[in-house]
């Protein structure tokens, strides 16, 4: 079985890309790498530093020396990872609503992009992982083995991620994820850096009628040769 070394996945929020790098990476014994968390980690910082989502030079210089690191998980608590910044747990701070709205936005930032995009390609290229995220196939890891992009409707998505939030706890209104969750569409899909796109190469997978046990299957089928 010649499985390959590195898979990429990408696609827009909550398409499901996360459960699937996580099971896919569970099955292959590989490093699950979401790299999306490198992202919240600096849009939590700027926030806790009490900096504009506009600063962008501010922002930009503090992701050039925050120290992000992602560590198998510490705690049994439905984390994937620990998520330290300069040493400090934030694994759950990340996937606050203000994190939430403002992530698209400081990732959209070249400055920040480029100083977290060399840290996710070595962390990448040995080998043994699987990478998910918003570009992993088109400027991260192009030359990743299998790159798979997962799509879904936006109302679809939505609806999965407001699921998500009431099982958090959170009180919030399903239009509000909605609206939301097309705002962040737009911005990942016609940032200047590094747009939201499927590689050439990728093989697309729309999740709007599929169970996660069924794009399950058919990845890792692709992944050992099966597809």
């Amino acid at each position: 079985m010649n499985v390959p070394h590195t898979i990429a996945i990408d696609g827009p929020a909550a398409s499901g890309k996360s459960t699937l790098a996580k099971r896919m990476a569970h099955a292959l014994d590989y490093l699950f790498f979401d790299t999306g968390v490198m992202y919240r980690a600096i849009t939590c910082a700027a926030l806790r530093a009490g900096l504009s989502m506009d600063a962008e030079d501010q922002i930009t210089a503090l992701s050039e020396r925050a120290q992000i690191d992602v560590q198998t998980a510490s705690a049994d608590d439905g984390r994937d990872n620990d998520i330290l910044l300069d040493g400090v747990d934030i694994t759950w701070d990340i996937r606050s609503p203000e994190v939430d709205s403002n992530v698209s936005v400081v990732s959209a930032y070249p400055g920040v992009r480029a100083a977290l995009t060399a840290q996710q390609r070595r962390i990448g290229q040995r080998g043994h992982v699987v990478m998910v995220g918003r570009d992993i196939g088109t400027v991260v890891l192009p030359e990743a083995d299998l790159k798979l992009y997962l799509d879904a409707s936006v109302e679809e998505r939505a609806r999965r991620r407001y699921d998500e939030r009431l099982n958090r706890g959170d009180e919030i209104m399903l239009e509000v994820v909605l609206a939301d969750m097309r705002m962040r569409d737009e911005i990942d899909s016609t940032r200047a850096v590094a747009p939201l796109r499927p590689a050439e190469d990728a093989v697309i997978l729309d999740s709007d009628n599929m169970s996660i046990d069924e794009v399950l299957a058919y990845s890792l089928g692709l992944a050992r040769g099966e597809g």
